[in-house]
């Protein structure tokens, strides 16, 4: 029970009579709201207002996160006597909420049907939208053609095939070690349906309002008929040496080509298609194609393959020390029970996740081959020279051309690769990867075919191993400059109208996803990776998971998104600390130009096994012009309470002064513009390797491709104030 005493005194000593009206006044206004309060509080702590479950009211502690205290649950004969007589109630055992004997009554007064079955309401929430991204990836998924990677792309299908399992979570019941308050319950009356992307498939698609795909164009993309596929895949690609010639030239003008002792191995496909004449392999760096899954992979490399992200594989790819718990080795129980994610199915797991599982398994069920990187420990014996020399790298090449091989007449009907890639670097061993995303023969005479890339990488460290990883994705040409300025504009400098040109570029239509899947798996294992995301692709979507699994591994991600014209990018990373003693440093960069829009979503969670965790994050974003957008969201979730961990982003235009300081040294506007947008890619591309990444003074190099993508979009003209802040016009 409340109760509220209100103390008035009223001093009439030396007091006005005006001052005797206000102080009246306001004693009466102090009875008349005790009294509301009271029958407030009457309403609170009714048994009417709490008549849902006892057992889910919790302490102030639960509330702010503590977690549940000690008290004990409300005795049943107690809660059976406060629900006795209430509307639409009958007393049921609270140790099961689904007992049948419970009776819900509706406003008629007539018991309501308990529901049991609840497949006939899996789809009923869906919207044209939700149908139409079903239909999307359904046809992708039974596109012509068959399968190449065996037992994976037969367990993989039937992931997808398989709906999720429509029953209530089990009851845990107060002092069970995985009981926790943080549970929801639905009424037996109501039905039960799957999270959302769950409605037709086992793994979650995608979905317009979806917090995966929160800012990603997805009406655009299912706008689009990718189902065809590419003529010859699962087959090697053979080559004339006049197309050996060509397509070497080509790669080189790309930079995307580095000679044999450059490079501790080489692999090269075209339009999903490996080109034997055009790689360098070895034991360690090789194609594995269907002969290979047919004669047997070792057990290892098999359940490598078979990992899918987001979760959706629970089992970690390496046991999480727990000096309370023991060895950690399931991803859904980490932090619990009052912290964890739960199954990967959940609506709460999926929340948190990137979107990338769907995907990967539909990349085992269509791709042609696996390219296969492998690092071991070097010889004890070996020279200490060749030991202190950095290693040489890795290069694997994805190319496509124009017509992205497809033999079909229709106009309208796109293509679909999935290049897929499994590096595995031992204990102990050092490796340089690096990945590309080219086009091939951009004047060919070829009509130019939508294209969608769906690739899935994955990367697995061992102890005290390092790995560099770049990821460079360069494909789909150039936005179009000047896409900013109106029509009237355009026609006022008697130039054709940019954002016309724009519409009608055949990249355009094309859409490129990649997934890269991290696992440090050993004791003070090292990856740094840099993406860079520099194409001219319509749609483009790269996410980065990064798993620190073992005690003092560390993880350096770099990355850089530039995007212009009617682009769509997105830029999505996961670090996620495990194991006690990690470390990660995240710097996210974004340039935004034209008509543009970009997302970035960073995310860092730190479980409460992963004390000691050193992690910081940081996104910064220059925006070019008035019309560009981009949605910034960097993301902590920490469940240790020993860490140190920052995170921030900043949005914003050149700065004017650095602008003034080097025109007044006598650079022109462009150039000085051109040189800040410069400055601020290369301390992401640094990070690239040295072979790729090449000087000024090599045409090809990244450094000097970088330097044309950013000239193509520098902003033209001068700057004025309009509502009260610079602008660029």
């Amino acid at each position: 029970s409340y109760s509220i005493t209100i103390v008035i005194l009223l001093f009439s000593m030396k007091c006005s009579k005006s001052s005797k009206i206000q102080l009246g006044l306001a004693a009466a206004t102090a009875v008349s709201l005790a009294a509301s309060l009271t029958q407030s509080c009457d309403a609170f702590t009714s048994p009417l207002a709490n008549h849902v479950n006892k057992r889910s009211v919790s302490s102030l502690g639960v509330s702010i996160g503590l977690g549940p205290d000690d008290q004990p649950p409300t005795p049943e004969k107690e809660v059976e006597e406060e629900t006795e007589g209430l509307v639409g109630e009958k007393t049921f055992k609270y140790d099961n909420p689904y007992d049948p004997e419970r009776v819900i009554t509706g406003e008629d007064g007539e018991p309501l049907a308990h529901i049991t079955d609840h497949d006939p309401y899996r789809q009923s929430r869906m919207s044209n939208s939700d149908r139409a991204a079903d239909a999307w990836f359904g046809a992708l998924l039974e596109s012509e053609g068959e399968s190449f990677l065996g037992s994976i792309s037969e367990e993989h299908k039937q992931r997808l095939l398989q709906t999720v399992e429509l029953v209530d979570e089990p009851v845990i019941n107060y002092g069970e070690e995985e009981w926790t308050p943080y549970v929801v319950r639905r009424l037996p009356t109501s039905p039960l349906y799957p999270a959302y992307g769950l409605e037709t498939y086992g793994l979650p698609v995608l979905r317009r309002g979806a917090e995966a795909w929160r800012h990603f164009d997805v009406n655009g993309l299912i706008a689009m008929d990718y189902s065809g596929r590419p003529e010859g895949v699962g087959t090697d690609k053979e080559l004339s040496e006049k197309e050996i010639e060509d397509v070497v030239a080509s790669l080189k003008s790309k930079g995307a080509w580095l000679e044999d002792d450059s490079c501790d191995g080489r692999l090269v496909y075209i339009n999903g298609r490996f080109c034997p004449a055009l790689s360098k392999t070895t034991d360690e760096v090789k194609n594995l194609n269907s002969a290979d899954f047919e004669s047997g992979l070792s057990a290892e490399t098999l359940e490598l393959l078979s990992r899918l992200p987001d979760g959706h594989t629970d089992k970690l790819a390496a046991e999480v020390p727990d000096s309370s718990k023991g060895p950690l080795t399931s991803l859904e129980k980490l932090s619990g029970p009052d912290h964890c994610v739960g199954k990967a199915t959940s609506q709460f797991a999926i929340n948190n996740q990137q979107g990338t599982a769907a995907f990967a398994a539909l990349n085992s069920v269509k791709a042609g081959s696996v390219a296969y990187v492998h690092a071991s420990m070097k010889d004890a014996s070996a020279d200490s020279e060749e030991e202190e020399a950095a290693p040489k790298p890795v290069l694997v090449v994805n190319a496509q051309t124009p017509s992205g091989g497809s033999a079909s007449e229709e106009d309208d009907k796109g293509v679909a690769f999935h290049p897929r890639l499994l590096a595995v670097a031992d204990d102990g061993s050092v490796l340089s990867l690096v990945q590309m995303c080219v086009d091939l023969s951009e004047d060919s005479e070829e009509a130019p075919c939508a294209t969608f890339v769906n690739g899935y990488t994955q990367v697995f460290v061992g102890a005290n191993a390092n790995m560099t990883h770049s990821f460079l994705e360069e494909s789909g040409g150039q936005a179009t400059s000047r896409v900013e300025i109106s029509d009237q504009e355009a026609a006022e400098e008697s130039i054709a109208s940019p954002r016309e040109e724009e519409a009608k570029r055949p990249a355009l239509r094309d859409t490129i996803f990649q997934a890269i899947d991290v696992h440090i798996t050993g004791d003070d294992g090292a990856y740094a990776g840099s993406i860079m995301e520099l194409g001219g692709c319509g749609r483009s979507r790269i996410a980065i998971s990064t798993c620190l699994l073992r005690p003092g591994a560390s993880a350096a991600i770099n990355g850089f998104s530039l995007s212009g014209g009617a682009q769509r990018s997105d830029m999505r990373t996961n670090i996620h600390h495990m194991a006690q003693g990690t470390i990660s440093r995240q710097e996210q960069r974004n340039m935004v130009g034209g008509r543009s829009t970009a997302s970035f979503r960073g995310r860092i969670r730190v479980e409460q096994s992963a004390q000691q965790t050193d992690s910081e994050q940081l996104s910064r974003t220059i925006l070019l012009s008035d019309h560009a957008r981009i949605w910034a969201t960097p993301s902590l979730e920490i469940i240790a309470d020993d860490v140190t961990c920052t995170h921030g982003a900043t949005v914003s235009d050149l700065s004017e002064e650095e602008l003034f300081y080097l025109r007044s040294r006598g650079l022109d506007r462009t150039t000085a513009r051109n040189l800040l947008m410069y400055a601020f890619v290369e301390e992401i591309g640094s990070s690239v390797d040295d072979r790729i990444a090449g000087g000024f003074e090599d045409e090809n190099g990244l450094r000097s491709r970088v330097v044309r993508r950013l000239e193509n979009l520098v902003p033209q003209g001068e700057k004025t104030l309009v509502g009260g802040e610079f602008q660029s016009v």
